[in-house]
């Protein structure tokens, strides 16, 4: 599958979780647990919390970041579940895009009361 149609799965599986869960209002890691679940029911590979090194002049840095999801290996997900979002979410996801060479990410924020306007799309020369 290529990016997009990758993030079609995670984009209905992240509606899926939402109502499931009952929409806003739980922590961030029972939601990015939960997603984690969904895509790999719908037979994606996901890698949780995934340590992203950070190189400075060809030495890696001790405090390397974080990815909340990686999905096959091409699209990061950032998880949030916050009522206040913040456009830093998606400057911090491009960031991750270009430190790994990937092209899609997003941003999905389970705070909003409809999680589909919570889904932002982060492109890297894609």
């Amino acid at each position: 599958m290529n990016e997009n149609e990758i993030s079609r799965v995670i984009y209905e599986s992240a509606i899926e979780v939402h109502r499931e869960l009952g929409g806003p209002g739980l922590l961030e890691t029972v939601y990015e647990e939960a997603l984690c679940y969904e895509l790999q029911q719908r037979g994606l590979v996901v890698e949780r919390q995934k340590i992203l090194p950070i190189k400075y002049k060809r030495t890696a840095l001790g405090n390397p970041f974080r990815i909340d999801l990686l999905v096959d290996g091409k699209v990061i997900i950032e998880c949030k579940a916050t009522e206040q979002y913040n456009n830093i979410f998606e400057v911090q996801v491009l960031t991750y895009l270009r430190l790994s060479n990937l092209k899609l990410g997003l941003v999905i924020n389970f705070g909003e009361a409809l999680v589909k306007n919570g889904i932002h799309r982060v492109v890297n020369k894609l």
